[in-house]
């Protein structure tokens, strides 16, 4: 399917589980609670880590991250560190950039062995098929985020920003996301029912090719809507106050809520 990514499919051995999570946004709104957030995540890929096959990080990790030829955003090490732990004891961690998080290159790869995807996947796990995303830019509408999105990815963008100070320019960053993040506070828990983008979405593609699962991110609602008798769409909510994530046991995908 254009532009999406495909991965080979995976066979589940017996008790083990893919793992499903977005929206951390570490970095805000402050040092101290960003900082709680990070420890209860650490947590979580803990607690997951004796029954985990691969686990799925659907962007918005960091509020803002860039890499610098030679420098990334100050922090975060326990996140990274239990990362390249997990993934050093032969768990795959796959990343799918969100577009706070768009600026990622080779750090995350070379450095803790994770992988990274530009686009959304096409995941076949046994019989059952899964497109997998952050979930910006997809579906009708919101053409103004789309532009200024399209040109912060380009080549272009990311070499006029790369030219700012580290100290300079991830400052700036942080000041429009917190800018952003009171404005949008509200309409982000607005649920529209069945005028959700990322549900209609679903259902638009799910007319031309089936697929059992459609699981994004980037909405912060936790939601769980049926697109037909045999295909769902999951969004996965935030890390803010709610802490859902989407385990699938090879039989069923439940939606569940790690404890704050």
């Amino acid at each position: 399917m254009k532009g999406f990514e495909h991965l080979i499919s995976i066979e589940l051995q017996a008790g083990k589980k893919l793992y499903f999570a977005s929206d951390f946004h570490l970095g805000v709104p402050n040092r101290e609670e960003s900082l709680k957030r990070e420890k209860q995540i650490v947590k979580w890929l803990d607690k997951i880590s004796s029954d985990a096959s691969s686990v799925f990080l659907l962007g918005d990790l960091f509020d803002f991250w860039f890499e610098y030829k030679k420098a990334i955003p100050k922090g975060f090490v326990r996140f990274q560190g239990k990362m390249a732990e997990l993934s050093d004891s032969g768990i795959p961690i796959h990343i799918l950039k969100g577009n706070h998080d768009m600026w990622m290159s080779d750090y995350f790869r070379d450095e803790l062995g994770v992988n990274i995807h530009e686009n959304p996947i096409l995941l076949n796990v046994g019989e059952r098929k899964f497109m997998i995303g952050h979930g910006d830019g997809l579906g009708k509408g919101n053409c103004t985020f789309k532009f200024f999105t399209a040109v912060f990815r380009s080549k272009p963008g990311r070499w006029l920003f790369s030219i700012i100070h580290p100290n300079l320019g991830v400052s700036m960053a942080q000041f429009w996301s917190k800018i952003s993040a009171e404005k949008s506070k509200i309409k982000d828990k607005l649920f529209l029912g069945e005028k959700e983008r990322l549900f209609q979405f679903s259902k638009n593609i799910e007319l031309k090719t089936h697929h059992d699962y459609y699981i994004f991110g980037h909405r912060h609602l936790s939601l769980e809507m049926d697109i037909s008798k045999s295909s769902t769409y999951f969004n996965l909510g935030e890390w803010f106050s709610e802490g859902h994530y989407l385990e699938f046991d090879g039989r069923q995908a439940l939606l569940k809520h790690f404890p704050f």
